[in-house]
């Protein structure tokens, strides 16, 4: 089909990402066939009325995809589709179902491969690319700390990018934060659930957890009041959008109460900001309010891929900075220059702006069936995060319903993972592991089905 012609005109992006759309497009609704002889290159270019680099870059990209064939002499042609993948039916799910991991889902429509594969073509293909490949600044190198603050300034506003580093992941982030903020011994305000992570940094650093209480909406601003009254915190953790793990968004109202707390107690707050980017109407962070007192981490783990170690850090200052770049140096010395440079190529080229969209979808249709599947039950959740917080129904207890699930084959997080003093009767539920819908619907019918029963109905014995 010598004659065909993308219709691109709709499309937003490069043009020629919008050209492989199209292909791809024309490939699923059958109207080109495999086999199909496509256009000469410089033909589509005069028919599009564009560059010949621009259709030439779409056909490497959509020969990276697999999407077509190309014979010297002869053209390029489509290529045959490539064989589904085989979902395992119910009979077959009898091994292990994993809702203990909180990763992002990995959805087909982000198209993950292909863009990384994109990214590294292009990357290679750029002058000085080698010379990206040496060690670099613990803070990362300039381009990379440009893109990021071009990433976090959507969210905080305008940046300065020597007060953006690039860390590799959260996790060495948050030690880093921890030992520029707090002395062994200083008080920690962290919610009474808090992440895992931050609780294991804080006491390789020799911090004193205190619990803040929260509710359905988050931190309690009066309950961190009479924390800093009672405790003079240096610091305060927090998880504000898509709390990990209860799910709470803090209002817009409650952001500002709590920045005004810790500047009048001059308390330093330390964002998690990991699901940030995944609800569409999530308010200002607190860094956009009180970026003056704030460190603010924005990992790429959980809104595009776990592979991408990758966290962007906005220090409260220039010279704040300096020092984390010195921490981070001896806590992981730099980030990965090549996972650094794709995401930064992702961020330019509009890539990860779509992954991000297509895991929000994805999450919007798994929660969807969470809520399917576990009806009527005490569940704390939001359309487009990747966990559910679900209280236990009386009389379970956590550890009994952990070890029923473990020999169901099912692994969740008892809240104990979470409390920082008593525990309450709840899990956390992760529904991006699975790897689709039909998994994720059978792992979640063994909880239901589980839960259904009291204790004392089951029994392991035969």
């Amino acid at each position: 089909m010598e004659s065909w012609v993308p219709t691109i005109t709709a499309e937003a992006g490069p043009k020629y990402r919008a050209i492989v759309r199209a292909l791809a497009g024309d490939i699923r609704s059958g109207r080109l066939v495999p086999g199909t002889r496509l256009p000469p290159q410089r033909t589509l270019a005069k028919l599009l009325d564009v560059d010949l680099t621009t259709v030439t870059r779409a056909f490497n990209e959509a020969r990276r995809a697999g999407l077509i064939d190309a014979a010297v002499g002869r053209g390029s042609f489509v290529r045959g589709p490539a064989p589904a993948p085989r979902n395992p039916g119910a009979a077959e799910m009898s091994g292990s179902v994993d809702f203990s991991m909180n990763m992002p889902p990995q959805p087909a429509e982000a198209r993950l491969a292909e863009r990384m594969e994109g990214a590294l073509a292009r990357l290679t293909g750029a002058r000085g690319f080698l010379d990206r490949m040496q060690y670099q600044d613990s803070a990362g190198t300039m381009p990379d700390r440009a893109a990021a603050a071009e990433w976090l300034g959507r969210r905080l506003g305008p940046v300065p990018v020597q007060r953006v580093l690039v860390g590799a992941g959260a996790q060495a982030a948050l030690a880093a934060i921890l030992s520029v903020t707090l002395k062994p011994g200083d008080a920690l305000c962290v919610p009474a659930l808090t992440y895992p992570g931050l609780r294991m940094a804080a006491e390789r650093r020799g911090a004193r957890l205190v619990p803040v209480t929260s509710d359905a909406e988050g931190l309690v601003p009066e309950a961190l009041l009479d924390a800093c009254r009672a405790h003079r915190p240096r610091a305060l953790y927090v998880v504000p959008t898509l709390d990990n793990p209860t799910t709470a968004t803090l209002p817009a109202a409650r952001r500002a109460a709590i920045a005004e707390i810790a500047r009048s107690h001059q308390v330093a707050i330390i964002e998690d900001d990991a699901y940030g980017t995944l609800p569409l109407d999530a308010p200002r962070p607190l860094a956009a309010i009180a970026g003056e007192i704030t460190w603010h981490i924005a990992t790429l783990s959980k809104c595009a891929s776990p592979g991408l170690r990758i966290a962007y850090v906005a220090a409260p200052g220039t010279n704040e900075a300096v020092r984390l770049a010195a921490e981070l140096r001896a806590i992981s010395l730099m980030a990965s220059p090549l996972a650094a440079a794709l995401a930064s190529d992702w961020i330019r080229e509009g890539d990860l702006d779509d992954v991000v969209a297509a895991i929000r979808r994805e999450n919007g249709r798994r929660q969807a069936i969470a809520r399917e599947m576990l009806g009527d039950l005490d569940v704390l959740a939001h359309p487009a995060g990747q966990h559910l917080w679900l209280r236990l129904p009386a009389p379970w207890r956590r550890g009994e319903f952990g070890a029923h699930a473990r020999q169901l084959g099912v692994s969740v997080v008892l809240s104990d993972a979470f409390s920082v003093g008593p525990a309450p009767e709840a899990i956390r539920v992760s529904l991006g592991a699975a790897p689709d819908g039909e998994a994720l619907r059978y792992g979640l019918s063994l909880l239901a089905n589980l839960l259904a029963h009291p204790p004392g109905a089951i029994s392991t014995i035969v």
